[in-house]
């Protein structure tokens, strides 16, 4: 089993670095702080990860805090302490030295997932549940702009954006407001033409990826990636037929649009075309 997943790795990699190869002309750019600044630091275990929302990323800080020692279980850490406790240390806050050191000697790691996937999985995390801050800020903007006769109730919270209106928005050029790590290119996010990933895990093979990882940074025996789903845990995950759902409320322009927008993440991590 190790040795097919060596294979799948090696795979991945070469596509990746191909890709990168072709299409982006910034091999011998200077990495600064600003590339490094979606990167988690684990120095015990010498773990670089990107963290990429909607792709195991709860999970994944989890298990960094217990290979850091901070806590015994990946059980024991609540939703907001992993992300708003601050535990984890970025790589973008070490200085110059610092950063090249542990990018030269750590083991680099991402986790992906089929970019249609991930955006309605964040549509409706962000958007179909109550939230404090998407809705204010993103909910209003997309409201008043592409939503004809909004009632006053809708631009005043922000609330009920519908999947479409959150689609304009994400194809607009001159987007009222802008970019979120949530929906976001993992190229942009993790700069996998600037920085040479080790291990490229995806979502849809988790729990072997996750734990195949855990075996080669020699990991605690009893460390296995966690499978609970973070938030909204009585919701089904969303599925490929899901997707499909949404994708259907959209006109097939919209649907090819939204394709190129992630046409490099698509080619980068091999995912077929939907």
């Amino acid at each position: 089993k190790w040795k097919s997943l060596y294979e799948i790795q090696g795979e991945r990699r070469r596509i990746m670095r191909e890709t990168c190869s072709k299409y982006k002309s910034n091999n011998r750019r200077i990495i600064t702080p600003y590339h490094v600044s979606r990167i988690f630091v684990e120095d015990k275990y010498r773990v670089l990860y990107c963290e990429v929302p909607k792709a195991g990323c709860s999970n994944w800080k989890r298990v960094l805090m217990v290979l850091n020692g901070l806590a015994s279980s990946t059980k024991d850490i609540q939703h907001n302490t992993v992300h708003y406790g601050n535990y984890l240390k970025r790589l973008d806050g070490f200085d110059h030295k610092g950063i090249y050191h542990r990018l030269s000697t750590y083991t680099k790691m991402l986790f992906i997932r089929e970019p249609f996937e991930k955006l309605v999985s964040a549509f409706r995390d962000k958007f179909e549940h109550p939230n404090n801050y998407y809705h204010p800020v993103f909910g209003k903007a997309i409201i008043s702009r592409y939503r004809v006769n909004a009632t006053k109730e809708a631009l005043r919270t922000g609330s009920g954006v519908k999947f479409k209106e959150f689609i304009q928005y994400l194809l607009d050029v001159h987007r009222p407001v802008g970019m979120d790590i949530h929906w976001d290119h993992v190229n942009r996010l993790c700069s996998p033409c600037l920085i040479d990933y080790d291990f490229v895990g995806k979502f849809e093979s988790m729990e072997d990826d996750a734990n195949f990882f855990l075996h080669l940074i020699g990991a605690p025996q009893n460390l296995t990636f966690p499978k609970f789903k973070d938030r909204h845990s009585n919701e089904e995950r969303t599925t490929t037929k899901i997707t499909q759902q949404y994708f259907a409320q959209l006109s097939p322009s919209q649907r090819q649009q939204s394709y190129d927008f992630y046409y490099m993440d698509y080619l980068m991590f091999n995912y077929s075309k939907p």
